[in-house]
């Protein structure tokens, strides 16, 4: 046994470093925007509201590509999926210099839209794959390696876009772009390029094929995806919770600009601390110490802690805060999707659309916060993620429990 098991660590080990790599490169695309935000706000002279619709445009492609990348990976594969979302994200980062040599928000929404896309077809292929690739008890284990991987690169897109630009961000003029998106499309297509030559074996859940339908009693018999309320639910919590990390790891800029703290990009990297940490944890304790249920219930109670706080504390610590939220946050995505795929079966890519499909939140949520922040200002704009952070305490002590019979 422990030969085998040997064997199956040495088989995953490389999947595992590329598919790294991978949510890496997810991170990294979101992150920009943060940078983004700030500097279309100041260099085309737009509400915040306006502004944060650049989020907006980025997720809102999940909504329409969500079900489609299911599609394209049942026809070919995982890996191949992955290689045509680089092309996909290429195309978009190309479209910011355009965007910023014509001074057009249209044309940044577009190019937005489009490298989201990309991000979608990205999406809907890790996510799945490091959930099934292992036993699914583990899998927010698996989660929380990727998810270092991933925060760690959201601060980093803003301090690359600043190194290269050489810059403060309330400096910077649009046409200042063009270097370092030229160095990221370059970066992205060779990636594309890895994924397509990737030793990355292809994975299926439990009862996934038809002729395994015993691996999954509860799936058999079921003739439709809307027959597991865990999944719908699980979905509605995955919608939210993109839209208040995106808000915890993608405001920070912005807010410290908002509240006159200086060098406002240098605040970037407190949220990915939290992140990272979290995932610590996680690693360390699941599944042996801790059930998925169980460290979603723990960190969405940090979270709703570190949002009351951020509201009700001074400005000028209250963004220290964040920190509470995002380490909140950090489990909450490898907790929600091995408790909603989980008894999935033959439904297992589906589901998996729907969960792609949720990550339109992060479109939903920020642009909220946008234009409360024009109404009533930046940080009481922070209590819109409380009512979100005590639903997703509802599904981790009773939501992901529910089942028709």
């Amino acid at each position: 046994m422990k030969t085998n098991s040997s064997n199956n660590a040495a088989r995953y080990l490389w999947p595992l470093v590329i598919i790294g790599v991978m949510f890496f490169a997810i991170g990294f695309a979101l992150g920009i925007n943060s940078y983004l935000v700030p500097l279309l706000n100041n260099a085309l002279e737009i509400s915040s509201g306006e502004s944060y619709l650049v989020l907006a445009a980025t997720f809102s492609a999940f909504l329409i590509f969500g079900y489609p990348a299911s599609l394209l990976i049942s026809k070919i594969g995982y890996k191949r999926t992955m290689a045509a979302s680089f092309l996909l994200f290429a195309v978009g980062f190309a479209l910011f210099i355009p965007s910023a040599k014509n001074e057009s928000l249209m044309l940044f929404l577009v190019a937005s839209f489009i490298s989201g896309a990309g991000n979608a077809f990205l999406q809907a292929s890790v996510n799945p794959y490091i959930t099934i690739m292992g036993p699914i008890e583990s899998a927010a284990k698996r989660m929380s390696f990727m998810g270092i991987a991933n925060k760690l690169a959201w601060p980093i897109a803003p301090l690359f876009l600043a190194l290269v630009i050489s810059k403060s961000v309330d400096e910077v003029v649009l046409t200042d772009i063009y270097l370092p998106f030229a160095i990221i499309i370059g970066v992205f297509l060779v990636l594309g390029v890895l994924a397509l030559l990737a030793p990355l074996p292809e994975v299926k859940a439990a009862g996934e094929d038809d002729e395994a339908a015993e691996d999954c009693p509860y799936a058999v018999g079921k003739t439709s995806i809307w027959q597991f309320p865990h999944l719908l639910l699980g979905v509605l919590a995955l919608f939210i919770y993109v839209g208040v990390e995106t808000i915890s790891l993608g405001t920070l800029i912005d807010y410290a600009e908002s509240i006159g703290l200086p060098n406002p990009e240098a605040y970037a990297w407190i949220a990915p601390v939290g992140m990272v940490l979290g995932y610590i944890g996680g690693i360390l304790f699941i599944p042996k110490y801790l059930s998925q249920s169980q460290a979603l219930k723990i960190v969405s109670i940090i979270a709703i802690f570190g949002s009351l706080m951020v509201v009700l504390m001074p400005e000028n610590i209250s963004i220290f805060f964040i920190v509470f939220m995002a380490l909140g946050c950090s489990l909450m995505w490898p907790a929600l999707w091995p408790l909603a795929m989980t008894d999935l079966g033959k439904f297992t890519k589906t589901g998996s659309s729907l969960m792609v499909i949720a990550i339109v939140g992060g479109a939903v949520f920020p642009t909220l916060y946008g234009f409360v922040k024009d109404a009533v200002g930046a940080q009481d704009a922070y209590w819109i993620v409380v009512p979100g952070f005590l639903y997703i305490l509802y599904y981790g002590l009773k939501g992901h429990k529910i089942r028709t019979k």
